[in-house]
């Protein structure tokens, strides 16, 4: 989507439908995966496999160490998650709190009918909310360019704020996601377009606005969460302001997207799953659903790794599979019936020296699971299982 705006729609002097496009976008991309509109493709198959991660056994108990290291390294990565986003949040809840803070202290006028807030601080005019902030010395002296008041003014009658809050709660929450920057310097540029648009439409002067800008393009003085003037004056802002408009143009990249939209849409809600491989029983019971159907999974006691664990301990090496330190793999089916016990277990591939039947027999100790559901109704899953035998080295 990104990479759309920037190669197809950023040049266009299309600054509404832009705005539409980035924010729809960023919250379109977040929701596709989520599947919550679905299509069943008609070349798919409804029976499949859900495919376990490989389990590795050997005489020792030394894979048991791998797995609690997993473990360990789960728990620090969601702490680490659960502290940035701590981080970023105070830090969000701070900036707020400074507007209101300088709102609330600080003397404040009615100029055309717009909250001017008249600060000590040497920054630029900006606005947040339904307020704009100017340095109070200046305002008193007359060197705020009527242009700038109606800059400001155009970011709250476009409610540019909101946009600015709603990248920043996704920043936070995502903040592992480099390509939030870009979108957030992509609206925050956006905003700009349509700010310089209103004013020259107002002041009729395209070249003495621009040279206004360029007098404030050093100006590093800016407020967090805040609309700034200065924010990003290139070059293709400036042009931007005489850039011409061709209706037919728009027309095509329009249509472009929204047929784009379309075809995400599809090809991320699609359910196509099929069975892979000659080895695989011939199933064709209608109750049987796979991972891309079902709404809930079945979960073992635990989770997971519970499982692998529980695989581990109860596994006993036949003695002639240890005598000649036999290595290979081995597969496993078996089904996860409603009431969450395990059927039909299967050994699709055997190394020999029974460990097919050792691991069939380990599968017949498990505990229940707690059955898989599809509109609130358990159903039947199929799981595959590679289980690697080693040697002890």
């Amino acid at each position: 989507f990104y990479a759309v705006y920037k190669l197809w729609l950023e040049n266009e002097k299309m600054f509404r439908f832009n705005r539409i496009y980035l924010l729809g976008s960023l919250v379109f991309s977040f929701v596709i995966p989520l599947q919550l509109i679905s299509f069943n493709a008609g070349f798919s198959n409804k029976i499949g496999f859900i495919q376990l991660e490989e389990l590795v056994i050997q005489k020792s108990n030394e894979k048991l160490g791998v797995i609690s290291f997993d473990d360990f390294a789960t728990v620090f990565i969601a702490l680490l998650y659960a502290f940035v986003v701590l981080i970023l949040a105070i830090r969000f809840v701070l900036n707020l709190y400074s507007f209101y803070k300088r709102t609330k202290n600080n003397e404040i006028q009615f100029v055309q009918g717009e909250k001017i807030v008249l600060i000590e601080e040497p920054v630029l005019p900006h606005s947040f909310w339904k307020s704009i902030f100017i340095n109070k010395n200046e305002f008193e002296k007359g060197k705020i360019p009527s242009e700038l008041i109606a800059h400001e003014k155009a970011h709250l009658d476009q409610k540019h704020t909101l946009d600015i809050l709603f990248i920043e709660i996704f920043q936070i929450v995502f903040w592992f996601n480099p390509l939030l920057l870009f979108y957030k310097k992509a609206i925050k540029l956006n905003h700009e377009f349509l700010a310089d648009e209103v004013v020259n439409i107002q002041f009729q002067s395209v070249r003495n606005y621009q040279n206004l800008l360029l007098d404030f393009a050093s100006n590093k003085n800016t407020v967090a969460l805040a609309s700034n003037i200065n924010y990003l004056i290139t070059k293709k802002r400036l042009l931007m302001m005489t850039k011409k408009e061709s209706p037919i143009k728009i027309v095509l990249k329009v249509f472009s997207v929204g047929v784009m939209y379309a075809l995400l849409l599809f090809a991320f809600s699609t359910k196509a799953t099929a069975q892979k491989g000659s080895n695989k029983a011939d199933v064709k019971d209608k109750d049987l659903y796979t991972m891309a159907n079902i709404e809930k999974l079945p979960e073992f006691p635990g989770g997971l790794t519970e499982f692998y664990k529980f695989i581990g301990k109860k596994f006993k090496m036949p003695a002639e599979a240890q005598k000649n330190k036999l290595e290979g793999k081995a597969y496993m089916q078996f089904i996860i019936e409603k009431d969450g016990s395990l059927s039909d277990i299967k050994t699709l591939q055997d190394p020999g020296y029974g460990i097919g039947d050792e691991a069939t027999r380990v599968l017949k100790l498990s505990p229940k699971w707690t059955a898989a559901t599809q509109e609130g109704k358990p159903v039947r899953v199929m799981y595959s299982l590679p289980i690697t035998i080693q040697s002890n080295k």
